[in-house]
């Protein structure tokens, strides 16, 4: 590495721990009382005890075997579920929800308007319970951003960033930053060698690209140590992926085709590729708003946003059924009856995404409701709840700090209102979200000790 490399590395690193120094109590705190899930699929802990300081986890027990220090903040957990921080493996910090992305993209004069939309998105998915999260094709914008969220300017996930795909097709209606359109394998594998030195985290493939082209970029990812992630539905291009050896199969399985073929599910559940199906997206979020177009008119939204950035938000909701989004959604509703529970009846290696914040998305709803269509579709609660927290962690290769509440790992924790074993659906009630030992809280919770040492959203 560089010498001048190293220098901004650490200094990135020591920048980062001072600003997250700034948001942490200065004494330890002890989650007292709840129903604890740690991550892995196995029996709740109760009466539980999670002690944390200076950012790490420093004890987790129950109440009759865990020392809680003499100076510690009490956090009483009580009638809840404490559990570690969600991990979105596919969602999109740029966007809110916004009903038509050529709009969306308009109104923001291409990326003269990002600065504004993404802390919207960053704070909604915290208040979320996402503390962590997966940025799969966004500008290098991103970069400075994720900074800001370190600095700790604005409540925000802890971002890992693609930055632009790769691909041989044109994406009508975005700006041209967002992608690298190649038309060459050796292209792509440049293209893949210049993001990474420019900043990128994983490698995004997107569409029209060749079984050479895959290989070419997985052959330059892997020598620098980063993993690829494809967009991926049609089943040739699976094929090709497959082939290749990309890591993580993006959006596979998430109903917007018939079903696969049993071979290629199986062989994809043998060789425990990863699978991110993202499947509540379309197929779940648009009955879910035909049955209840008030969740659009959330205050919440208007809360956060800017007023014409409000305004234009409601405006795109107009008819949401005529939207290109949406062309298709009666033969994907029909197909996701067959195929959205096919690679978990095949025992695939499961992680959690959202595609948040796409058309009808928001980031405040998006997480809660792809675990709940995955419940829907045949994963139990505990399977689901360690797949966005564990196994999410595992796909990151953040296993080592992140996914699980262990004495030494991040202190990135949730507090819910209610039991998400019996319905998955309480997760809509985050109460309180520890993301590196700093405490925020919703408004519903500003009560107690937890005002005393906290932030609200």
């Amino acid at each position: 590495m560089p010498l001048f490399i190293f220098f901004l590395s650490v200094f990135f690193v020591f920048s980062s721990s001072l600003a997250q120094e700034s948001l942490r109590p200065n004494v330890p705190v002890a989650i007292v009382g709840g129903m604890l899930l740690d991550g892995y699929e196995a029996e709740p802990i109760h009466n539980s005890v999670i002690v944390f300081e200076d950012g790490r986890i420093t004890a987790v027990g129950q109440r009759h075997n865990t020392p809680i220090p003499n100076n510690a903040v009490i956090l009483d957990a009580g009638g809840r579920t404490v559990m570690p921080g969600l991990i979105d493996a596919h969602m999109h910090i740029d966007l809110i929800g916004h009903g038509e992305y050529d709009d969306y993209y308009a109104f923001l004069n291409e990326m003269e308007r990002l600065p504004e939309a993404m802390p919207i998105a960053a704070k909604q998915m915290m208040r979320a319970g996402v503390t962590s999260g997966l940025d799969l094709g966004a500008p290098f914008q991103i970069l400075e951003f994720r900074e800001r969220i370190r600095r700790g300017e604005i409540p925000g996930p802890r971002l890992t960033v693609s930055g632009p795909w790769i691909t041989r097709i044109e994406m009508a209606g975005i700006p041209d930053a967002y992608e690298e359109v190649v038309d060459s394998s050796e292209e792509a594998a440049r293209r893949t060698r210049e993001l990474i030195a420019a900043g990128s985290d994983v490698i995004k493939t997107w569409a029209g690209l060749t079984e050479a082209d895959y290989r070419a970029i997985v052959n330059a990812a892997h020598a620098e140590g980063v993993k690829v992630h494809a967009h991926l539905y049609d089943p040739d291009a699976i094929h090709a992926a497959l082939n290749a050896g990309v890591d993580v199969f993006q959006h596979v399985g998430s109903a917007r085709n018939p079903p696969y073929d049993e071979a290629l599910v199986s062989q994809i559940a043998q060789k425990s590729i990863p699978i991110v199906q993202t499947i509540s997206h379309r197929i779940w979020v648009y009955p879910a708003t035909v049955e209840f177009p008030e969740r659009l008119y959330d205050p919440v939204y208007k809360k956060d946003m800017p007023a014409d950035f409000y305004a234009d938000f409601i405006k795109s909701f107009e008819n949401f059924h005529r939207n290109s989004y949406f062309n298709d959604i009666g033969r994907e509703t029909r197909n996701a009856v067959n195929s959205a529970s096919q690679f978990i009846d095949a025992g695939a290696y499961m992680g959690v995404g959202t595609d948040a914040a796409s058309p009808l998305n928001m980031h405040t709803e998006a997480m809660w409701r792809e675990m709940s269509a995955l419940v829907e579709s045949g994963m139990t609660p505990i399977q689901v709840i360690s797949a966005a927290t564990k196994t999410n962690a595992e796909i990151l290769g953040q296993i080592d700090e992140l996914g699980t509440i262990e004495v030494g790992k991040l202190a990135d924790i949730i507090i819910v209102d209610g039991n998400p074993l019996r319905n998955i659906e309480v997760l809509d009630y985050v109460d309180i979200v520890i993301k590196d030992g700093g405490v925020w809280y919703a408004e519903r919770a500003a009560y107690g000790t937890v005002t005393e040492i906290g932030h609200g959203f």
